[in-house]
């Protein structure tokens, strides 16, 4: 049974908090998978009251989101340079699918699902704009710079050439999925983004 309802002990320091939180959920989906995944079920395994979990989040979602939005991609710098503009958007989406690799194989499989709706919110645009510090942002960002400096064309029309990479980033770590890990998924992404790119590359 989970703790009493409430916020945190003073004694308790919110990273060690969100830490059991989060650790406990790692758990649970490469044991069961993301559906298996309940608010009350984090509480139990956590051994933190449900209080303690709205303290960090608003809900499963919000729980759910942590695994992509706790890196900010506005922020790290990219190798790649910015003249091979179709490596270093793969680079940036490197990051994103080899954290989840850390993770484990088996979490991938289970978070990548059409029913985790938190991750289909966090990587589509709100309101015509995607979240910021989002890798969708980064994107744009970058190729808005690559138009910049005319490595892309002027006439390309930047904020949909996101979305399509996201998508299909999104379709190589599903292929990935369903193989068991048969697939290079870094040389599949290359391949398809440069492949893709290649018709905007100015000449």
């Amino acid at each position: 049974m989970p703790k009493k309802v409430g916020r945190p002990l003073k004694s308790e320091s919110d990273s060690e908090n969100q830490a059991r939180i989060i650790n406990a959920t790692t758990e649970m989906i490469k044991s069961h998978g993301a559906d298996y995944v309940t608010v009350r079920r984090v509480c139990e395994v956590a051994d933190v009251s449900v209080g303690t979990f709205y303290h960090y989040f608003r809900d499963k979602d919000d729980l759910m989101m942590y695994f992509v939005r706790d890196t900010l991609f506005g922020e790290f710098t990219l190798a790649t340079p910015l003249a091979n503009i179709s490596d270093r958007i793969s680079e940036l989406y490197m990051h994103l699918v080899n954290k989840y690799m850390e993770l484990g194989e088996s979490f991938m499989r289970s978070f990548y699902t059409t029913s985790n709706t938190s991750l289909s919110a966090y990587m589509c645009e709100q309101d015509g704009e995607f979240v910021d510090n989002s890798i969708m942002a980064r994107s744009e960002r970058e190729l808005l710079k690559a138009q910049d400096e005319k490595v892309i064309t002027s006439d390309a029309d930047i904020h949909v050439m996101s979305q399509d990479i996201c998508t299909i980033v999104k379709g190589c770590v599903f292929e990935w999925c369903l193989n068991s890990n048969k697939t290079d998924i870094e040389r599949t992404i290359r391949r398809i983004i440069r492949n893709y790119l290649s018709v905007y590359i100015a000449l």
